[in-house]
């Protein structure tokens, strides 16, 4: 559906762009969004490619396991369902380590597994449980202690400060991830 209203207002504009005469801005734009789209991506890839290594080297190396570890009492807590040991303690852990360097793209897989894996515990498999629910809830949120894209995405447009917004994020990520919590407990305990 998204695609169709996308081709219809790119559409609507080079019919627009036509009809008044100026059928070179849209070839003129074109071709800059695709250089600037270009330089984008070559900025872009390196921070992405660092992390994603720092990530899969912490991953094999066992950081991950000791993170989950040392969060897994507020793990247990968020996630009674889930049996202690669990490997979707792990994968929860992974993602949430991801969201919290702004590593959307990184955290992903591992939000598909640990989600694969409660699904595994889940007795009824046409709905969600309560722990698939709270971990969406986190998810969605996404606790972030270093906005790596957008600091990549300011260094890119010439911010003077790039890491400006740091404190911000935290703050602002930390809030929405409280009350969401607390909504979602209520949730929980209203329909249990």
């Amino acid at each position: 559906m998204v695609n169709k209203i996308w081709g219809f207002l790119i559409i609507i504009g080079i019919f627009y762009s036509f009809i008044t005469g100026n059928l070179e801005v849209v070839n003129t734009e074109i071709l800059n969004s695709t250089k600037t789209t270009l330089d984008m991506i070559l900025k872009i890839l390196p921070v992405m490619g660092l992390w994603l290594g720092i990530m899969n080297i912490a991953s094999k190396s066992g950081l991950i396991f000791k993170f989950s570890k040392f969060i897994s009492p507020i793990l247990k807590f968020l996630f009674p369902e889930i049996p202690v040991n669990h490997e979707a303690f792990s994968y929860i852990s992974s993602n949430i380590v991801a969201n919290m360097f702004g590593l959307g793209n990184a955290a992903t897989p591992f939000g598909l597994k640990a989600m694969q894996a409660m699904q595994e515990l889940n007795a009824d498999k046409t709905q969600a449980s309560r722990s698939m629910i709270t971990f969406l809830v986190i998810n969605t949120c996404g606790l972030t202690l270093i906005p790596t894209m957008i600091i990549s995405l300011r260094m890119l447009y010439g911010s003077t400060d790039p890491t400006f917004i740091l404190i911000p994020c935290i703050i602002v990520t930390f809030s929405s991830l409280f009350l969401a919590l607390i909504i979602d407990r209520l949730f929980a305990l209203k329909y249990k």
